[in-house]
């Protein structure tokens, strides 16, 4: 049960994240149209734009497919991170929530992994006797 319990969290919560979230920021980064863009890092903002649709985009659908889930996970933590506490740092609680929630369930399947119904789990025995750290984020 706890398996079907890790797939519908990884399909809806990569689906909405990619969809509902990244889709956006993926037709903003080709539009062609001028980019206004948190630029927290300082390398501008489309640079900026580019990790936060690369996370929001590409690495959830990993985690839709359940692919490189704890390593998908942790350009999400971080951008989820960077959404919650510095983009919406000054505002009301209500507008941090979705980005905390995301960043809950994201840090749950870091630590979770992709469960049985993944298509990692079809490789879990390829590094088991390998190295430890890669073993542990293609899960």
């Amino acid at each position: 049960m706890t398996d079907i319990g890790l797939l519908i969290l990884r399909v809806f919560a990569g689906a909405f994240m990619a969809f509902g979230h990244g889709l956006g920021k993926f037709n903003k980064f080709f539009s062609g149209d001028e980019i206004k863009f948190l630029d927290f890092l300082g390398i501008g903002m489309k640079a900026s734009l580019f990790l936060a649709m690369s996370a929001e985009f590409f690495f959830a659908l990993f985690i839709v497919a359940g692919l490189f889930t704890r390593f998908s996970s942790i350009f999400l933590i971080v951008t989820m991170f960077v959404a919650a506490f510095i983009a919406h740092g000054g505002d009301p609680f209500g507008k941090m929530e979705m980005s905390l929630l995301y960043l809950t369930i994201f840090t749950t399947l870091f630590f979770t992994g992709g469960g049985k119904y993944s298509i990692s789990n079809l490789f879990s025995g390829k590094f088991e006797n390998g190295n430890k750290i890669l073993s542990f984020l293609t899960k």
